[in-house]
């Protein structure tokens, strides 16, 4: 039940995001569009809330709880970036918006935008870590919570990657694409 509501509040997120930029774009109701979008976080609340009411019932702690707990970090640490992601290209394909900018190729402002990135990814992990423990301590002493603490470690670990690819490129930086000049042939 809770892989499958999962799976339902992420087509959900996308649904509420598609209906959102289309009540801004196409119908020109820009309350109501962010109206649909704040409803958003409604699904993580409800992921959340069966989540606790199923180990209450007594459901042993497994991988599918743990998920859920990583499902909704991610989701509360990237859902403005991604809300954002898509407006900026939905501006632009079907609203004549300016085309979305790129990542950075290279210099500091690639650094810094492998930082920020970085920076969002620790924050999804640690918003998981803090779910998945108050999930151990919800459990207490008398339940298995070896697959909770299981992905306490790989948020730690995804921590750690994201920070040595951040890290990559401060000691390592690319260099910055220097502007093409145009030369005539003539």
């Amino acid at each position: 039940m809770i892989v499958t509501l999962i799976v339902i509040c992420e087509v959900g997120f996308w649904v509420l995001l598609a209906g959102g930029l289309a009540l801004r774009y196409f119908a020109k109701m820009p309350r109501a569009s962010v109206a649909v979008l704040l409803c958003e976080p409604l699904l993580e609340a409800l992921l959340l809330v069966v989540t606790v009411i199923d180990l209450k019932n007594g459901a042993e702690p497994d991988w599918k709880h743990g998920l859920a707990a990583v499902y909704i970090g991610f989701s509360v640490a990237m859902g403005h970036s991604m809300v954002k992601w898509a407006d900026a290209r939905f501006a632009h394909r079907f609203a004549g918006g300016p085309r979305p900018a790129k990542a950075p190729a290279g210099g500091a402002a690639r650094t810094l935008h492998e930082w920020k990135t970085a920076g969002r990814w620790a924050l999804a992990a640690a918003i998981a870590i803090g779910l998945l423990q108050a999930g151990i301590w919800y459990v207490g002493g008398d339940g298995n919570v070896d697959s909770l603490r299981m992905w306490q470690q790989r948020m730690l670990w995804l921590i750690g990657i994201n920070v040595i690819i951040a890290l990559s490129y401060t000691v390592f930086p690319k260099k910055a694409e220097e502007p093409r000049s145009r030369k005539s042939l003539f």
